[in-house]
């Protein structure tokens, strides 16, 4: 049985298997103490061990980190903060852990440290915890669209489209970099690579989201996505996980409208199904974590236009490090201000300046403007950017041209507002930044298994 279901068991005097690894043993010369998990939940149960009855060499490689096999009793438990323990009949031991080379065979590591070892820190309670969030939101993700009618829709990774404009991807291709073929100006001849084209991994699957839209009404997207922006820092990955559903007949205001109610849902539903892996992120790592979700759930997001934002941080009297003014794009801590401080609810930044945002955005009638949202939260600032999309082939058409996006790659993007174009919007959600919300870490490499990011691509 699980240790997660072991613990809530009343079945006393039951025979019992349970299988997991090692966190500490201790005792004395009649009976050992064995505290052992299998990463089903953060508590461990404890294992009494009567040394009468397992052998001397069993209970030496029983060491912090073996694997081991326990058969014996369920009994209530006399030791506090402890329901049940199992007195173990018979042991046996799947894979040693030599103390002295073990990495975790201390506490108290940091989290500095547990990044170097990526492939172990999963064993920790704090990894442990920070991954059972991170699948029980997963799990909601899909539930909630799921039950509100959306569609999956897998969108390639392999793209020879940019999404953002940012021209930040990562290059695919089999050409040998040795030899590159050249063609007569001298450019790389890419028609003799794989695709027959210059390819990169997708920074996003909007794009092709909004052909399923475009075609079934309601879809969302979830899956990884690359930037090959040199960013050092606690906010930015190379390879991260998003979601992006793609409305039909969604103006601005209805996009708004699905971001709050998903945003609650998913804390909602963490509250009441991660509850004591969150209480344990609250303990150790973020007091006022529990707190902040339910602040999320009580109060209305508020709907703010730029214009407006930016003439309250102005007038705020607050010394920012970065000034801001009309047409900036905002930083971290100016969102943080107006959630926190100002308005102390989360905030939905509406109708950005068209040259901070991306081409695909809906231009407003006075020429300057685009119908862009961000969700902006406390502690992090931005959690979701979204827009309602340009459905005129001439608007499309000329802001295209205006940012020099080359139209043979996005043909096939301007044919849908030829042939039955309609209103829509979406919004694109980074998994990474829910999980630092929910869990209440600081480092966004801290709530993905396997970072990558500049210079790091091990485990």
């Amino acid at each position: 049985m699980r240790i997660s279901q072991l613990l809530k068991s009343t079945n006393y005097q039951s025979e019992v298997t349970v299988k997991g690894w090692v966190r500490t043993k201790r005792g004395n010369k009649n009976v050992a103490f064995i505290a052992m998990n299998d990463g089903s939940c953060v508590a461990n149960i404890q294992i009494v061990v009567d040394l009468q009855k397992i052998s001397e060499d069993t209970l030496k490689e029983i060491t912090t980190g073996a694997c081991i096999a326990v058969q014996g009793t369920l009994v209530q438990s006399i030791g506090a903060g402890q329901g049940v323990e199992v007195q173990a009949r018979e042991i046996t031991v799947y894979g040693t852990a030599d103390a002295e080379t073990y990495p975790l065979q201390k506490k108290g590591h940091t989290l500095d440290f547990l990044r170097t070892i990526a492939y172990l820190r999963p064993r920790t309670n704090t990894f442990g915890a920070i991954l059972r969030i991170r699948h029980a939101m997963a799990f909601a993700i899909h539930k909630y669209f799921n039950d509100h009618g959306f569609y999956y829709l897998n969108t390639p990774l392999i793209t020879a489209s940019d999404c953002e404009g940012a021209g930040e991807m990562f290059q695919v291709t089999t050409l040998d970099l040795e030899n590159l073929p050249k063609s007569e100006d001298g450019k790389v001849d890419y028609t003799q690579d794989f695709f027959g084209k210059h390819c990169s991994l997708t920074v996003s699957g909007q794009l092709e989201g909004e052909l399923g839209a475009l075609s079934m009404g309601q879809i969302y997207t979830f899956g990884p996505t690359f930037r090959a922006e040199n960013s050092n820092t606690p906010r930015h990955l190379a390879e991260f996980w998003m979601i992006e559903p793609e409305i039909a007949f969604y103006e601005l205001e209805d996009n708004m409208n699905l971001a709050e109610d998903f945003l609650k849902y998913l804390i909602r539903y963490a509250l009441e199904n991660c509850r004591e892996d969150l209480e344990f992120m609250n303990k150790m790592w973020d007091s006022e974590l529990i707190e902040r979700l339910k602040f999320v759930l009580a109060n209305d997001f508020v709907r703010l236009d730029y214009t407006e934002g930016i003439k309250i941080l102005k007038e705020s009297g607050k010394k920012f490090e970065f000034p801001c003014d009309w047409g900036c794009d905002l930083q971290s801590e100016h969102e943080r201000y107006l959630v926190e401080e100002h308005f102390k609810r989360p905030v939905i930044l509406i109708n950005y300046p068209k040259e901070i945002k991306a081409f695909y955005m809906k231009q407003n009638e006075d020429g300057k403007t685009v119908r862009a949202m961000d969700v902006l939260f406390p502690k992090i600032g931005e959690i979701i950017g979204g827009s309602e999309r340009e459905a005129s082939y001439e608007k499309l058409s000329k802001r295209i041209e205006e940012l020099g996006i080359p139209q043979k790659d996005m043909w096939w993007y301007l044919n849908t507002r030829k042939w039955g174009s309609a209103p829509h919007s979406g919004f694109g959600l980074g998994f990474e930044r829910l999980l630092l919300f929910v869990t209440g870490m600081a480092n966004i490499r801290d709530v993905i298994p396997f970072p990558r990011t500049p210079n790091n691509a091990e485990f």
